[in-house]
């Protein structure tokens, strides 16, 4: 079944912030004055709370959110915590992306527990939830659930009530199951950047959106809030000859990479590239990640990414393909591309 996700609409504009967290804070200034709407950080090599405190202070309408932050490497409330005072400091412009990671990532590097991520990712927002709920409305903190149990909360630790209220909550998913998710307890799924419109449509969004209708039919009070599809899009373009180069080959490897992952495969297969994973994959154990790119010819190369000689056309590109399928888009780029280039494609959006 193919699903259009939501009536066409004008797409917001989002940007993710790379580097140092010095750079995330400057980013989110310099995406402010363009007119972008959110700025983003990830989870990677820095936690992205503390940047992206500071950013809001530097910053008065952007919204400010990870995208995303490592669920699984908190707890409920830990993460309760650390959202609840970056939606006080940016007053009420705080997002929060969350992901699931990998089963390695989870126990080998953050030495917490891994099993069954679709559940464990529902009951861990609504954990947070009824934290957040406890902290609004002084109710008693009850949530006992499969995974995390949460009964305790004296006042020395209650950080009262917000005027703005609990910040959004988006859960990145590849998929049916973790959209599903998404749909049932989120303010929003966030579609992996290895993704094509065919499988956000026919695959992806008939979940969310049976998940979001019973949340809904069932009093969720998070359901009177829009709900938000959102991606980012790998694109190849260049202001240059020199860069439009990079970037093509930087793609080309950054799907490779995607593509050799073994839980993506379901959407290789969608159209009939499950024998390319394979391949990929056995690549990938062998350390041969250039040869992976040339893998990667133009069937596959459009269908993931967007392609355009100028920043201009990208963007006009991106508002084409992903309107009425996304309501917001940010624009994922190659290996050390240049950050002024993905706020050049979204102007070419915004035109």
């Amino acid at each position: 079944m193919t699903v259009t996700p939501h009536t066409p609409g004008p797409l917001k504009l989002d940007t993710t912030a790379i580097g140092a967290p010095s750079e995330v804070i400057e980013a989110a200034v310099a995406a402010e004055r363009r007119g972008v709407d959110r700025i983003l950080m990830s989870e990677t090599a820095h936690e992205p709370f503390q940047p992206l405190a500071v950013a809001a202070s530097r910053t008065s309408a952007i919204e400010v959110g990870t995208g995303v932050a490592i669920a699984f490497a908190r707890t409920p409330m830990t993460l309760a915590s650390s959202a609840w005072t970056l939606q006080q400091l940016s007053r009420g412009r705080a997002v929060i992306g969350l992901g699931s990671q990998i089963k390695a990532h989870i126990t080998r590097r953050f030495a917490m527990p891994w099993s069954s991520p679709a559940a464990r990712m529902k009951e861990f927002v609504s954990a947070t939830r009824t934290i957040w709920n406890s902290w609004q409305t002084g109710e008693k903190l009850q949530f006992r659930g499969e995974f995390y149990t949460h009964t305790l909360m004296n006042p020395l630790f209650d950080p009262g009530p917000l005027e703005q209220g609990e910040p959004l909550v988006l859960i990145a998913a590849v998929g049916p199951r973790m959209a599903a998710t998404a749909g049932a307890v989120g303010d929003g799924v966030i579609c992996h950047p290895f993704s094509t419109v065919p499988y956000i449509t026919e695959q992806l969004a008939p979940g969310v959106l049976e998940a979001r209708a019973e949340a809904a039919a069932d009093g969720a009070p998070w359901t009177t809030r829009p709900f938000e599809i959102t991606g980012s899009v790998l694109t190849v373009t260049g202001r240059t000859e020199e860069e439009y180069g990079h970037s093509l080959a930087g793609i080309r490897e950054r799907i490779a990479f995607y593509g050799s992952t073994p839980a993506y495969r379901p959407v290789l297969e969608h159209h009939g590239w499950g024998a390319l994973q394979e391949e990929l994959h056995t690549l990938s154990l062998q350390g041969r990640w250039k040869e992976m790119g040339q893998l990667i010819d133009a069937d596959v190369l459009n269908a993931f990414a967007v392609v355009a000689e100028t920043p201009a056309d990208a963007g006009r590109l991106v508002r084409e393909r992903y309107t009425g399928v996304y309501h917001r888009v940010s624009i994922s780029l190659g290996a050390e591309s240049d950050p002024a280039l993905a706020l050049d494609i979204l102007d070419g959006i915004r035109r």
